[in-house]
C-alpha cells in the first residue's frame, strides 16, 4: 500500500538550483542529456543531511559548470515545484516530484565545462528572454518569478 494515500503527505526530492548571472545581465541556462534546458544546480545526496546548503551549491556548481568556474552565492530569491518521469533502475519509469531552493549568483570568471549531464549552455539576456521557449513545469514558473523579482532589483 501506498504510504502517501495512507497519510496524504508527498514526498519530494530537494534540489538546490542557482540563477546565475553575468554583469551584463544574462542569465545561465544549461541543457541536459534529454534535452531539456534546466538551471545549474541539483538534488541533496543522502550523506549531505548535515552540510550547508550553500556546500551543496558548491558541489554541483563544480559537477556541472567544472572547477574553474567562480561565482559570488547570494541569497535564496525562488521556491519551486517540479514533476517529471524518470527512468528506475529496473527499466520503468515513476513521476518524481522536486522541491527546488533556487539561490541568486553573479558569475565572476572562469571557463565553463558542462558536465556530465548537461550538453550545452548559454547565457540568455534577461530582458528578452522568453522563459517558455525553454522550461517548463515548475521550473518554468521559477523562472518567471526570477524574471519578475529581477525587473524591480535592476539586475
Amino acid at each position: 500500500m501506498d504510504i502517501r494515500k495512507q497519510t496524504g503527505k508527498d514526498w519530494y526530492f530537494v534540489a538546490m538550483k542557482v540563477l546565475m548571472t553575468d554583469k551584463q545581465g544574462r542569465l545561465l541556462i544549461l541543457k541536459d542529456k534529454f534535452d531539456c534546458w534546466d538551471l545549474p544546480g541539483g538534488r541533496l545526496k543522502y550523506d549531505e543531511f548535515d552540510k550547508s546548503l550553500e556546500k551543496v551549491v558548491e558541489r554541483k556548481m563544480k559537477e556541472e559548470l567544472g572547477g574553474a568556474v567562480k561565482y559570488k552565492l547570494g541569497k535564496p530569491v525562488v521556491f519551486m515545484r517540479h514533476e517529471r518521469m524518470e527512468n528506475l533502475s529496473d527499466g520503468r519509469q515513476e513521476k518524481v516530484r522536486i522541491f527546488a531552493v533556487g539561490f541568486e549568483a553573479r558569475y565572476l570568471s572562469g571557463k565553463i565545462v558542462p558536465g556530465q549531464n548537461h550538453l550545452e549552455y548559454k547565457f540568455v539576456e534577461l530582458k528578452r528572454f522568453k522563459p517558455e521557449k525553454y522550461f517548463k513545469g515548475g521550473w518554468l514558473k521559477g523562472v518567471k518569478e526570477y524574471l519578475e523579482i529581477s525587473k524591480h532589483a535592476n539586475i
